[in-house]
Parts: C-alpha cells; sequence; structure tokens
C-alpha cells in the first residue's frame, strides 16, 4: 500500500484540525508535522489537539520571545502578551546594575524567568508558584534550585526580602464571572490558581502589592501584567501600598503592565 505523500498528510491533519475549530488549522498541522515522523505518534498527538488539549501542551512547549518554554500539561501556557512584561523585567535588569537580582513570581512555566536569563545572563533569577506542576514544569526552563514553592513571597528564601530588583508578577486576573467565558482549552487545562483573580480579578495584585515593599531593594521595580480595563485598578493597589505607578501598554501583543516603582 503506498504511504500519503507530505502534501496528503498535511492535508488530512489540517482538515481534522479544522473540523475541530482550530482556526489556525495550517500553522498547527506544520508545527504537529514537524514534531515527529512517526505516523502513529503524529496521530496521537492530532487527537489530543483535537480533544481540546491546548496546542503547546500537546508539542510540550511554547514559543516566547524567541525561546522554547517547556510546558507540561496542566501548566499554564505562556501568552504572546506576557512578552511586554517580560521585555519589561529585562529593560529594568540591565539598569540594576551588573547582577541585577530578579524574582519571576506567579511563574507558571518560568517564561519570564527564562527570557530574562537569556537576555542577561549574570542575572540572579529566582521564580516561584504556589501550584505543584508549575514549579516542577519552571525547574526545566530555570536553574532547579531557584524555583520556589509557595504563595507568593512566602515561596522565596529570606535572604532575598529588601533585596529584589525586579519583581516581575504574572498573576491572575480574570474576574471569576468571566471563567466560563474564556476558551475551553483555557479552562480546562490550565490551572485554576493561574487564571481566577477574585471578582473583580484584582484580589492578587492586592496581595502581591502589599508584599512588594518588603521584598524591593531600594530603587527596586514591581512589574504586575493586567488589562487594558483593570490598570487603573492595578495602580490603585500599588499605590495604596507606597509605590509610584505607570502603565506600559503595547498594542501589537495586547499587552498592558503596571510598573510600580519605591518612593
Amino acid at each position: 500500500m503506498n504511504q500519503p505523500s507530505p502534501a496528503d498528510r498535511f492535508d488530512r491533519v489540517v482538515a481534522r484540525l479544522r473540523a475541530a475549530g482550530c482556526v489556525f488549522a495550517e500553522d498547527e498541522a506544520r508545527l504537529l508535522l514537524a514534531a515527529t515522523d512517526d505516523p502513529a505518534e503524529l496521530a496521537e498527538l492530532v487527537r489530543r489537539r483535537v480533544d481540546g488539549l491546548p496546542l503547546e501542551q500537546v508539542l510540550g512547549w511554547a514559543e516566547f520571545l524567541g525561546l522554547r518554554i517547556v510546558v507540561e500539561p496542566g501548566v499554564f501556557v505562556p501568552r504572546r502578551r506576557t512578552e511586554l512584561l517580560a521585555r519589561e523585567a529585562i529593560a529594568a535588569a540591565r539598569e540594576s546594575g551588573p547582577r541585577p537580582l530578579v524574582v519571576d513570581l506567579c511563574c507558571g512555566s518560568g517564561a519570564v524567568g527564562a527570557a530574562v536569563l537569556a537576555a542577561v545572563p549574570a542575572a540572579q533569577v529566582h521564580a516561584a508558584d504556589v501550584d505543584a506542576a508549575a514549579v516542577r514544569c519552571a525547574r526545566r526552563n530555570l536553574p532547579a534550585d531557584r524555583v520556589h514553592a509557595g504563595d507568593l513571597d512566602e515561596a522565596l528564601p529570606a535572604a532575598l526580602r529588601g533585596r529584589v530588583d525586579v519583581l516581575a508578577v504574572n498573576a491572575p486576573y480574570v474576574p471569576t464571572e468571566r471563567i466560563p467565558l474564556m476558551p475551553p482549552e483555557a479552562r480546562e487545562h490550565e490551572p485554576a490558581t493561574a487564571l481566577d483573580g477574585g471578582a473583580d480579578g484584582l484580589a492578587l495584585h492586592r496581595r502581591v502589592a502589599a508584599v512588594a515593599p518588603g521584598l524591593l531593594a531600594p530603587g527596586g521595580v514591581l512589574l504586575i501584567e493586567t488589562s487594558t480595563e483593570q490598570a487603573a485598578g492595578t495602580a490603585a493597589a500599588l499605590r495604596a501600598h507606597g509605590l509610584l505607578p505607570r502603565t506600559v501598554d503595547d498594542p501589537d501583543v495586547a499587552g498592558t503592565v503596571v510598573r510600580g516603582t519605591t518612593r
């Protein structure tokens, strides 16, 4: 029996993905076909994607600022909008001296920390997350001994307090009532702790703002990803704890970051 040609395999994968509602079926098909030469393995990858698993979790990696970030099932997939947070963290790290201390808080896969370390190799990068799967995954993208498990600042070594030059945070900011409106691949395959920001989406932002002054070094910078509509609320949370907020937007990636500096 003749084996299907590469073009036929591509068309079949595209047809299955499109039938499952994948908007970028052609792009996804190319990535899936590039992942394996084994027909049985390809069929399994396509099945998992058709069943609703995020493409990045199917492939085992996500592209982020030119890096391949390891992504495991059940871990929050880094979004392109978070590249703004990473770029701001890189810029702040470069301004902080020869060996800046950077913390990727609510790190998920550790994408932001990995991007900082790639761009500023001398940086001392630590990361933390409350979710065990995220911590396990981040330890594959960052030095394992610098990825900590626990709730916000409680996860970090006491020796870091008052010494952090850049605190980059991608805490959840989706209001609870909007979680059911999210795409199924997010709400069904990513942890609720990475999505649910409480009644108005800013519950974690208020908690981060409260602990940040105790972590930051003099002149340190807090960077929190938020949404355009919630940026004012995020800024107010920082201001309430003595930080001077400034909002940064990047329409190209639909990203919004509030930057808070110590007085």
